[in-house]
């Protein structure tokens, strides 16, 4: 691999692990531009799957009490998440990909556009155990699709008015083992060969020390301004969805 490989690498590794340690989502949206200059999408995906799976663990640890607050809760996420990992994958080959994605982008988008500008948050209080399912399966279903796992969750819980510590118990645990699902299925089709693993090895010290600057932040932000982080990065998450799409 040549050094403008490697930095590309290490630059991805950098982003993404600073953003899942201060929001525990949107790891690919800004590793995986950098990747693929120095990788092979199959490559590119799986190191950021893996790399995503070892810095989220350490955002499981920083809100390791409040994953025990409302268990049901997670679980109605988790659950039907990993249920819909491979109905989306058994769906690749009925939906256009592309398509979908472009679908979900514009929703982010009209999503995190509206209420980024806005000085009043969405406040969505009650319980909905239903809707919670409802969403973790389209989440999984979506990251077995398109490896939009993160994108309905992290609209459906900037809505609502949670803790930091409780929306990132919810977003941080779902996404690793939605990630963690893709992951094992990856290596089971021979994805991480050795170019990927080097590639993986390069990134990984990056990437954790990036995502404890990220903890930093968050451990410093109120609740509201961690919301209005998940609104934010709707917002980019669509933008660069959709610019991939079309590109």
């Amino acid at each position: 691999m040549s050094w403008e490989g490697v930095l590309f690498i290490v630059v991805g590794a950098l982003a993404g692990g600073f953003v899942n340690g201060l929001a525990g989502s949107g790891t690919a949206l800004f590793a995986l531009g950098f990747f693929l200059a120095a990788l092979d999408p199959v490559s590119a995906v799986a190191v950021v799957s893996l790399m995503s799976v070892i810095t989220g663990l350490q955002g499981l640890w920083e809100v390791r009490d409040a994953l025990q607050v409302n268990v049901p809760r997670l679980l109605r996420f988790i659950i039907p998440g990993l249920a819909g990992v491979p109905v989306g994958i058994s769906l690749l080959t009925f939906i256009d990909a592309d398509t979908l994605k472009l679908v979900i982008a514009a929703l982010l988008i009209v999503y995190g556009g509206f209420f980024s500008f806005r000085a009043n948050l969405p406040r969505f209080e009650r319980r909905t155990p239903v809707l919670d399912s409802g969403i973790g399966l389209i989440g999984g279903v979506l990251g077995g699709m398109a490896s939009l796992s993160g994108a309905i969750p992290v609209i459906w819980c900037s809505m609502r008015p949670w803790p930091k510590a409780e929306t990132r118990a919810v977003l941080q645990p779902f996404n690793v083992c939605v990630l963690f699902t893709t992951t094992a299925m990856l290596w089971w089709r021979g994805a991480y060969d050795g170019a990927t693993v080097t590639a993986f090895l390069i990134a990984l010290p990056a990437s954790v020390l990036a995502a404890q600057g990220g903890l930093m932040v968050f451990r410093r932000i109120s609740d509201n301004t961690f919301r209005r982080l998940l609104i934010g990065l709707s917002l980019l998450l669509g933008l660069g969805i959709a610019i991939r799409a079309l590109v």
